[in-house]
């Protein structure tokens, strides 16, 4: 049963990280497709050049929330209980709110819906880490605001601002007795992230890559 359960846990996960926010607020605020602008992606930044900031923000907040609210459905869906991995106990709702971490960043990244491509995942992976340990989440918002307001490099605050993150929580996890696997996760989750901005490396190095307040081109 408790497997079942889990795998419940994925799916709705990755399902709800697959709705393209982005791409829905394109086409009914300005009827523009924001996958065939810019850097093709669904995210905020991608969206604020191609339709607008009220636009561009609308989109990271429900980007946030749609994470947030699957890590927080995974604890209601699982409950109590607990298993032991390599001698460590950890609850089956820890486990839950993991997998729905990373499932609901696949599903923003790889959604089902725009044949597995979407998002870099950024503001969903800050999303998920508010059930689990939001002064994280704080932090890593006021890291990201930091970089980009100084550089204006979008791209890079949310790779300083992912790996601030994870920084961050090695000495929060002893500290506050957080339990591993939240540090695992977050290891994962930023790998993730990162992965989807190798373009975005690769153009900070060739000094080609778009700051804050450039439009998106439409992609020929």
């Amino acid at each position: 049963m408790i497997i079942a359960e889990f795998v419940g846990v994925i799916v709705i996960a990755y399902l709800l990280g697959s709705i393209p926010f982005g791409l829905i607020i394109g086409k009914v605020s300005k009827g523009i497709d924001v996958t065939k602008y810019g850097s093709g992606k669904i995210g905020g930044t991608n969206v604020m050049r191609a339709v607008g900031t009220k636009a561009g923000v609308l989109t990271i907040v429900l980007d946030i929330c749609k994470a947030a609210g699957a890590v927080v459905l995974a604890k209601v869906i699982i409950g109590s209980g607990m298993l032991t991995i390599a001698g460590a106990n950890i609850h089956y709702y820890q486990a839950a709110q993991v997998m729905a971490g990373l499932a609901v960043l696949a599903g923003h990244n790889w959604s089902i819906f725009l044949k597995f491509k979407g998002g870099r995942g950024v503001a969903s992976f800050f999303g998920t880490l508010i059930p689990i340990f939001p002064p994280a989440a704080i932090f890593g918002g006021e890291v990201l605001a930091v970089v980009a307001l100084n550089s204006r490099y979008m791209s890079l605050a949310s790779i300083m601002s992912v790996l601030a993150t994870w920084c961050l929580l090695i000495p929060m996890t002893i500290a506050y007795n957080l339990p591993p696997i939240y540090l695992a996760y977050s290891l994962a989750a930023t790998a993730m992230v990162i992965y989807q901005h190798r373009g975005n490396i690769i153009r900070l190095q060739q000094g080609t890559e778009r700051r804050l307040g450039e439009k998106s081109e439409e992609i020929s």
